[in-house]
């Protein structure tokens, strides 16, 4: 029986210090306050945190990441003018990550927001819920950069682009996943491209910072697709 009761205990130990090497080997990183420079009508006081809250809330549950917790950033990104410029400035990259614990801090820029709605014909509208009648379409493009905490550089960068549509139905203000200042986008078209972005970017830093399998290959793709595209749009002589 002591003999289990030592063996057992030994695999315990074991599995725990396995958990803690892996837990170790996971990046820290930490969410910087989202800036805009985009006419977004729903950009509003605070909501560059809360794009941060969310970002951090879906690295997170990725379980591939450990997230600082905005309390440890804030105060130490305002006393290096990170909310300005954007970048760490020359010799401070070490006391960052020291005094916040993260390895790597995101940065992201709403750089483009449109948003068009279109009649469908129809529609009726009954104590504030409305059925049918128009259809809106939302896209949204937000520059990420991921600053190496310690060197200061920009270890990763990419344009990631969220494109959604909806219509025929909203039913006022939602107050499920989306707080404060972005409560009232749940269910309509800003609200579900800020979401598809916000998947994306975890997505390309999941694949590009953890995975490293050969997925890289596929948003370099993504990317040169969108130059194309954005070229398409531009007369060039």
């Amino acid at each position: 029986m002591k003999k289990l009761i030592v063996s057992a205990s030994l695999a315990i130990a074991c599995l725990v210090a396995a958990n803690s090497v892996l837990a170790q080997d996971r990046p820290a990183i930490g969410v910087a306050e989202f800036k805009n420079e985009s006419g977004a009508a729903w950009w509003r006081g605070g909501v560059g945190w809360e794009l941060s809250g969310m970002l951090s809330n879906e690295l997170s549950s990725t379980g591939s990441f450990r997230v600082v917790e905005r309390s440890k950033l804030e105060n130490v990104l305002e006393e290096q003018n990170l909310a300005a410029s954007g970048r760490v400035r020359s010799g401070t990259g070490a006391s960052i990550g020291k005094l916040t614990g993260a390895d790597y801090l995101v940065m992201g820029t709403v750089t483009s927001y449109e948003e068009n709605t279109a009649s469908t014909g129809g529609g009726i509208s009954f104590k504030g819920i409305s059925l049918g009648g128009k259809k809106s379409e939302a896209y949204i493009a937000v520059d990420v950069r991921v600053v190496n905490a310690t060197t200061g550089e920009v270890d990763f960068s990419r344009t990631v682009e969220g494109r959604t549509s909806g219509g025929g139905v909203s039913v006022g203000v939602y107050r499920g996943g989306f707080g404060g200042s972005l409560a009232s986008e749940k269910n309509t078209p800003a609200g579900k491209a800020i979401r598809a972005v916000l998947v994306e970017v975890t997505d390309y830093l999941s694949c590009v910072m953890v995975e490293r399998n050969g997925c890289e290959a596929d948003y370099a793709a993504k990317e040169r697709k969108r130059r194309d595209s954005n070229k398409k749009g531009l007369k060039l002589d």
